[in-house]
């Protein structure tokens, strides 16, 4: 898919079996899937271009990395969801919390996806799940057994959350995915959840990355975007579009629109 345009999260609600699921009133499966259609038709109809699926209340995650996969319940919820995603005719894709690259392909082949999200695809970092190290080696491998060389890999530098075992340069991170790791795109994020980009950090990796694509992955806004978009192909946008702001809230269809028009306001956008 041409990396281009604003990429709406559809967050799931936690699961049964998940932490969160008592508090959140969650009992049954059918819970998250209406709450995951709801917000899926409400950011495509603000006019987004695209979503993405993640298992957000999910949390504590799982590492996600060989030996510490997704549940079996959690694979097949985000499964259903990005099924359902496909009706609505945009690029989906799906992210598996914390960095299940593997599941994540499984699903993009079954759902016939567009793309997958990995937090940390080359490298070592420490992270809130403990030491987490990438799977370049296997994750393209297996996309290369699943037939899905269509699925694009959407590899995060210098994640949020967590921090390189290493001191390592942005441009020496972007390198290591693009020309290393051979993934697709790359993606720059902030600190954490809804924490906007660095423009100087995002600015680093533009340049190393030359004409491939880079995607802003976290607190994208109505203010920042004129110059964060433009260094940028795409925004993947989870917090600004829910009510008030408030990441676990449902989509507010007034805050998509409002920041789709500012997008289309950049000139590289139009």
């Amino acid at each position: 898919m041409p990396v281009r345009g604003l990429i709406g999260v559809v967050h799931l609600l936690p699961l049964p079996g998940d932490p969160g699921a008592a508090r959140a009133g969650v009992t049954r499966f059918e819970q998250i899937y209406a709450r995951a259609e709801a917000d899926a038709d409400a950011l495509v109809s603000g006019g987004v271009d695209g979503l993405i699926v993640e298992n957000f209340g999910s949390a504590p995650f799982v590492k996600g990395c060989a030996g510490d996969r997704l549940p079996p319940h959690q694979a097949a919820a985000l499964a259903l969801v990005c099924r359902a995603c496909k009706r609505l005719d945009v690029p989906v894709g799906v992210n598996c919390l914390r960095n299940d690259a593997h599941t994540a392909l499984g699903i993009a082949a079954a759902c016939e996806l567009d793309f997958i999200r990995v937090n940390v695809h080359t490298g070592a970092y420490v992270s809130d799940q403990g030491l987490i190290e990438g799977e370049a080696a296997t994750t393209l491998r297996y996309r290369e057994a699943l037939a899905a060389s269509g699925v694009e890999i959407w590899a995060d530098v210098l994640v949020k959350h967590a921090s390189p075992l290493a001191p390592l340069e942005p441009e020496d991170a972007t390198h290591d995915c693009l020309d290393r790791g051979l993934a697709d795109a790359v993606i720059v994020t902030g600190s954490a959840t809804g924490a906007p980009v660095d423009a100087e950090l995002l600015g680093r990796v533009r340049a190393a990355a030359g004409e491939r694509p880079v995607i802003v992955g976290s607190g994208l806004t109505p203010t920042n975007a004129p110059e964060l978009l433009a260094l940028a192909d795409a925004a993947i946008v989870g917090t600004y579009f829910k009510r008030e702001g408030a990441v676990r809230e449902a989509v507010d269809p007034a805050r998509v629109r409002e920041l789709v028009a500012r997008a289309r306001e950049v000139p590289s956008w139009r």
